[in-house]
């Protein structure tokens, strides 16, 4: 187990957590629980940190992408890959979001739980930290997402998106149909302090 590590369980599942990596909360088993029955997929995790999104949705898939920026939740990937004996179907590949693959790469389905606090993005930022600031309106690294996952969706593929509600769920709705892709909101959950998260699933019109 890498030092510094958690534990976290989720339906069968177990996960170490790096301390430098987003510990799964509310918002990742919200998505999870939307995952448990995907079958034979090609899947891509874009900000895939400690890989819970990737292995649930992957213990069907042929084939499993994870992609991140930070070194760390590679590292805590790989590892919760191996325990949950899946490692023989993941690629890794540090980068920022869709940026590191080869443009003829097609996926049936693109995750994303998305940083999508209203906080600055700074230099100064840790690894976690960046896990949930989202720039001033909380849509900085929504935004980019969007313009960029079109490109490697398969022609029958889905994006499913997580976010707040701080972060305008309905200019998300926008931006996916400006890109020709169906998008609605197929589960929500009201957090404290007048927040809920939202995840959005995006498919070809």
């Amino acid at each position: 187990m890498l030092s510094s590590a958690k534990q976290v369980f989720f339906k069968g599942y177990v996960f170490h957590v790096h301390e430098n990596v987003y510990e799964p909360a509310e918002d990742s088993f919200l998505f999870a629980e939307h995952l448990l029955r995907e079958k034979g997929e090609r899947v891509l995790d874009v900000g895939t940190g400690c890989g819970i999104l990737a292995i649930v949705a992957g213990a069907n898939a042929v084939r499993i992408v994870g992609v991140d920026i930070n070194p760390y939740a590679l590292r805590c990937t790989r590892e919760n890959a191996k325990l949950n004996g899946l490692i023989e179907k993941f690629s890794l590949v540090q980068g920022d979001l869709l940026r590191p693959l080869k443009r003829k790469a097609t996926f049936d389905l693109i995750l994303f739980n998305a940083p999508y606090l209203p906080v600055p993005i700074t230099d100064s930022e840790s690894w976690l930290e960046r896990a949930w600031a989202g720039g001033k309106t909380g849509r900085q690294t929504i935004d980019r997402f969007i313009r960029q996952s079109p490109n490697y969706l398969a022609s029958e593929g889905r994006i499913l998106l997580l976010q707040s509600s701080l972060s305008d769920v309905e200019r998300t709705l926008k931006n996916f149909a400006e890109k020709a892709l169906e998008a609605r909101v197929v589960s929500m959950l009201d957090l404290p302090l007048f927040e809920s998260i939202a995840l959005i699933e995006a498919k070809r019109s």
